[in-house]
């Protein structure tokens, strides 16, 4: 808060003779802000001497001139001010002038000859007297001007001003050449001594000689210059009037001319200090520019109050500056992206759109994508720069139909805002699995063969295929044609559910062996398809078991002729065939009406669309992958067998989804409905 000097001050150059000389400035406090005014006011040190107009002056002073009479002198200048300006006069010793030095209205000082003993021409012609001006300083600083004196012969009367003070008001911006002032002098002699010149008194300054007119024979006092109240208010000129005697007499007079304001000056409009930019969430009140204003009028004319008024219009440019005040707009709140699956890797799926109507790095916008399922990492990318949603890697319908995300979109402000918009990724299915067959199991070196009594009739269920599709929809819909058969007069396929049917009643003359090739078809677009084969022999079942038993009792014997040990194996093996037979009957006694129950519940539908579970038939226990649980109930009057297969689906926004049975799957439960054409008597 220090205030220094900058450069060498010289008063005069800066003020002249006005005192007291100070300079006004404007200080600005901020934090808090506030705004203060100060003054410096600049002293003056004593570093001009007084100067006189001449190194000499010359008067001529009848000899008649009376005692008392004065005599002004020119008057030194000394540019200082107060003590250090002019502040006396001395005159060297001699018998007839004193010395009267006078003081103006502004202060200055001015010296005036006083007669104290007439002059006598005959005793002395003429006198050299030196007048000294001194200032106030100390050491005090001086000039020096001669005198000479003429002393001349008496022109007896000496010209009178009718008053000694004349007063004039004049507007500063009076044009020249206007009358301030008439004077007037008269003087009693006659002829040349008699006539009067009017004339500035010596000691007027210059600068008030270039702004006023005086007539020397009217005494008309005119504007001459450009006044300025603001530069003087007050105007003391002194005048003489003087005679044309050959030792002219002279009278003095002053006139006080007002210089009266006028508004000539505009405000001054000073803007201290800009506080730009504004930022845009600055509060009412807050400062935004500190400004000061003057007018070097006085009074009214000061106060902005004139007549007629003037003014001031300063332009100031205030920058507003943008603050983080926006977070991003998304156009949609959620996107739904449908997906091909077998997609091919790195192709774009999705532009996330968002805008920020702030500017610069504040709308600046960067796209993240994150990361609630870490392995969405390995399958989506964002571009940070542009919201280019990439799909990296294939998709399978098959293994998850849904990716929902969540994109979050921030700008650079600071603090950062951020919106975020959900994004759902939907694989919708393509045809790319055919069929596939559950039985009979297509990959086991195991034969399955079906069993037909001879003189089966017409309609006869003997087995069924059973076979899924993977993908959903139209595609994963199954048809079953007879593709090839040993007969084929003899059997037919359900179209819809695998289901292998007698055509007519089996003869004696059928083939005991039939082979059916069965193509299954999908319904989408390419067509998929697969082929299974069945097997059926014509025989009665539990008598070829019966006589496969005897047959092969013997050859697991590797001592034949032991007849002991094959009686012994024929009695066990009878009894305990027995006792299960016999066991089987009761137990099947007791749930006969369960059963019945559940093969109504499984014939009700032959067909159903593929949906949340997945209904699959089988033929007796034929089918039996490995690792699923089975429950079997057997009843004595059916000859239809199904199998249900349960699986946890989760539902989907694309439709249908059609479960996946897979081989050794955990998880699944299957159920196993299976029935024999009839019981073997206990002879049997």
């Amino acid at each position: 808060g220090a205030l220094l000097v900058n450069e060498r001050i010289d008063r005069e150059e800066l003020c002249g003779a006005l005192s007291p000389c100070s300079l006004s400035f404007e200080i600005v406090v901020e934090n808090p802000l506030e705004l203060y005014s100060g003054t410096v006011e600049i002293q003056d040190i004593n570093d001009n001497d007084p100067v006189f107009p001449s190194s000499q002056a010359r008067l001529e002073i009848s000899e008649s001139v009376a005692a008392g009479a004065r005599f002004p002198l020119e008057s030194a200048q000394d540019p200082d001010v107060g003590i250090n300006s002019l502040q006396t006069y001395q005159l060297s010793a001699n018998p007839n002038f004193a010395l009267d030095v006078q003081t103006r209205v502004d202060g200055s000082k001015y010296a005036e000859l006083v007669l104290e003993k007439e002059l006598d021409r005959e005793e002395q012609r003429e006198l050299n007297l030196v007048l000294t001006a001194l200032d106030g300083g100390s050491p005090p600083r001086s000039a020096h001007v001669q005198i000479h004196i003429d002393v001349v012969d008496a022109n007896d009367n000496a010209p009178v001003f009718n008053q000694s003070t004349y007063k004039a008001s004049v507007r500063e911006n009076t044009p020249s050449g206007t009358l301030v002032a008439r004077i007037s002098a008269y003087d009693l002699d006659d002829g040349p001594n008699g006539d009067i010149v009017y004339s500035f008194s010596s000691h007027t300054p210059a600068k008030v000689r270039e702004l006023f007119a005086l007539d020397s024979a009217t005494g008309e006092l005119r504007v001459k210059g450009q006044l300025d109240y603001e530069e003087t208010k007050l105007y003391e000129i002194y005048l003489q009037a003087k005679d044309k005697g050959a030792v002219p007499g002279v009278a003095h007079c002053k006139v006080l001319v007002e210089v009266v304001d006028v508004n000539d000056n505009a405000p001054e409009v000073t803007v201290t200090s800009v506080y730009s930019p504004v930022p845009e969430d600055a509060a009412p009140g807050t400062v935004v520019a500190l400004l000061s204003v003057t007018d070097l009028d006085s009074h009214d004319n000061g106060q902005d109050s004139g007549s007629p008024p003037l003014s001031a219009v300063k332009h100031i440019l205030v920058q507003v500056s943008d603050v983080n005040d926006n977070a991003p707009k998304v156009s949609q709140d959620s996107y739904d992206v449908y997906v091909p699956e077998n997609n091919m890797p790195g192709i774009p799926i999705l532009n996330v759109s968002a805008t920020d109507p702030d500017l610069g790095r504040n709308a600046h916008l960067s796209y993240t994508l994150l990361q609630g399922d870490t392995t969405f990492g390995h399958l989506f990318s964002i571009n940070r720069e542009n919201g280019t949603l990439y799909l990296l890697t294939s998709l399978d319908h098959e293994d998850q139909v849904e990716f929902s995300m969540m994109v979050q979109v921030q700008d650079g402000g600071f603090p950062p805002l951020a919106t975020n918009v959900s994004v759902s990724v939907f694989v919708t299915d393509l045809n790319d699995n055919a069929p596939m067959v559950l039985y009979p199991h297509p990959n086991t070196t195991a034969t399955y063969t079906d069993v037909v009594a001879p003189g089966t009739p017409a309609g006869h269920m003997v087995t069924k295929v059973v076979a899924v599709d993977a993908d959903a929809g139209y595609n994963a819909w199954i048809s079953y044609t007879l593709l090839q058969a040993t007969d084929p007069s003899l059997f037919l396929v359900g179209l819809h559910n695998g289901e292998i049917f007698t055509a007519r009643q089996l003869r004696e003359d059928d083939a005991p062996e039939h082979t059916l090739v069965i193509l299954l078809k999908d319904h989408g677009e390419p067509v998929l398809s697969t082929s299974a084969t069945v097997s059926i022999s014509v025989a009665e079942m539990v008598k070829e078991v019966l006589t496969d038993l005897t047959d092969v009792a013997p050859a697991n014997d590797p001592r034949r002729h032991m007849t002991f040990y094959l009686i012994l194996a024929v009695i066990l093996v009878s009894a305990a065939f027995f006792i299960t037979m016999l066991s089987v009957g009761i137990f099947k006694c007791y749930k006969w009406r369960q059963s019945k129950e559940l093969y109504n519940s499984s014939r009700s539908t032959t067909y159903r669309t593929p949906g949340p579970f997945q209904h699959i038939d089988a033929v007796r226990g034929g089918f039996t992958p490995p690792s699923f649980y089975h429950q079997v109930y057997l009843t004595t009057d059916s000859r239809q067998s199904d199998l249900l297969c349960k699986k946890p689906f989760t539902s989907s926004p694309l439709g249908s989804r059609q479960g996946t049975i897979r081989n050794g799957e955990p998880g699944l439960y299957h159920q196993i409905v299976g029935t024999a054409s009839r019981l073997p008597t206990p002879a049997e």
